[in-house]
């Protein structure tokens, strides 16, 4: 099964060459750093033995129940379509990119340089958030959320005993050994720790549980220097493979433990763990909202999920309470340099000046966060616009039921029906207050 995948995904990199060569002749073309980072992506893939191939891991990780005959059978096969088929295909891609596409790529990041560009940014700031935001309103908001965040990190920063600056306090924050992992095992039982706290409080705000269980493991060495510090992916529907929080140790020196609870929250419990498994786990629902569905309702729960980390009994330690303002600033950010690349012309370097200005992340931070701006256009609007509908409809529903409001069938209700539409969702909600409220 994975081989007839792996030949589709084949054919689809070739059907990717194709289309950039569309763009080359109409004048359409991805900007310098982006075919640039995907070519070296690419030449990670090019490798002269099938057996170092990432895609040949399978064959070295059988299950009790495959036979030696097959084992053989099948570790013939991998080397065989690895080294005949993926690994051109691959090579055919990286070339193509190399030679002929980067020479005539262009220099400019936001896509309002492009013929048409202004309309399609609005179309992806639609299609990303499901609202009628415009790019003009969505950098309003977004300079609004860095100022209220930046105040509460100001309240923060005295609770922690800090006299200096906001700037210093983010400086002594990054430079300080105390808060450097001591190791990548530590950082692994550091998040264990973490989510044996979060088993015992859960029910505090949820009275449906995932049935998926939860791994937490780090970031594969292959992928961890172009990955985040946190991810998630997903297990499978009958749950015999769990969900994973990976956590990233590469340059493990640039890692800080005050991010750790909010980083869970966002990526584990009950974030992205409990929304994609309570949906997967759904068999009632359509495949599309069981397995797909809108960035700015999953990535919108998941920063909402880190806001209830105080309800949880999170954020106790004032420096995780300033993780997870700076967690949030990043999301502020994010509305502010999204627009202004796409929509106001922006360079990369006045992306990455402001968000060193407002934040305590490193350049290599601020570059990784830009360039991904660059790269997908609109999607980063997703999280704040996702977490502030949601927390308004929360707010709504507490007004209008006052003593009768339980959050966890607040919380259930929000989850029960998979990925949807920020519109659909206020709909859902709406009607849900109604019927409690006669």
């Amino acid at each position: 099964d994975n081989l007839q995948r792996l030949d589709e995904y084949a054919l689809y990199l070739d059907r990717i060459l194709g289309r950039l060569q569309e763009g080359l002749n109409r004048g359409l073309t991805q900007p310098k750093l982006v075919a640039r980072t995907v070519a070296g992506q690419l030449d990670a893939e090019v490798v002269e033995d099938p057996r170092a191939s990432s895609y040949y891991k399978p064959v070295l990780a059988f299950p009790a129940a495959v036979s030696e005959t097959d084992r053989r059978r099948l570790d013939a096969a991998y080397r065989a379509f690895i080294g005949d088929r993926l690994i051109p295909a691959h090579r055919r891609l990286r070339d193509f990119l190399e030679h002929d596409y980067l020479p005539r790529a262009r220099d400019s990041i936001g896509l309002g340089a492009l013929p048409g560009g202004d309309a399609l940014y609005r179309h992806l700031v639609h299609r990303h958030t499901t609202t009628n935001i415009s790019p003009e309103d969505a950098h309003r908001l977004g300079v609004s959320e860095v100022e209220r965040v930046t105040a509460a990190m100001e309240i923060a920063k005295r609770k922690a005993g800090f006299t200096g600056s906001l700037a210093e306090f983010s400086a002594f924050l990054t430079r300080d050994p105390r808060f450097q992992p001591a190791s990548a095992e530590a950082m692994r039982d550091a998040f264990r720790a973490i989510d044996v706290r979060m088993a015992s409080v859960i029910g505090r705000a949820f009275s449906v549980l995932p049935k998926t269980p939860l791994d937490i493991q780090p970031t594969p060495a292959y992928r961890a220097a172009a990955s985040a510090f946190g991810e998630y992916a997903r297990g499978s529907p009958d749950g015999s493979r769990p969900g994973i929080f990976y956590f990233n140790t590469h340059a493990l020196p640039t890692r800080f433990t005050w991010i750790y609870e909010t980083l869970y929250l966002h990526e584990a419990v009950p974030g992205h763990h409990f929304q994609v498994s309570l949906a997967m786990e759904n068999a009632a629902l359509p495949g599309f909202q069981r397995f797909e569905g809108p960035s700015a309702f999953g990535e919108g729960w998941a920063l909402y999920a880190e806001s209830l980390g105080p309800e949880l009994g999170f954020y106790q330690d004032p420096y995780q309470h300033f993780g997870h303002l700076a967690d949030e600033m990043l999301r502020a950010m994010r509305l502010v340099v999204d627009t202004g690349i796409h929509a106001k012309g922006w360079s990369r370097e006045q992306g990455i000046r402001y968000m060193l200005t407002h934040s305590a992340m490193s350049r290599n931070e601020v570059e990784f966060e830009v360039d991904r701006y660059v790269a997908m256009p609109g999607q980063a609007l997703s999280y704040k616009v996702g977490q502030i509908t949601i927390r308004r409809l929360r707010d709504k529903a507490e007004k209008a039921l006052g003593l009768r409001f339980d959050l966890r069938l607040f919380h259930d209700e929000v989850l029960s029906s998979g990925k949807v539409s920020l519109s659909v969702l206020e709909s859902k909600i709406d009607r849900w207050i109604a019927d409690r409220v006669k």
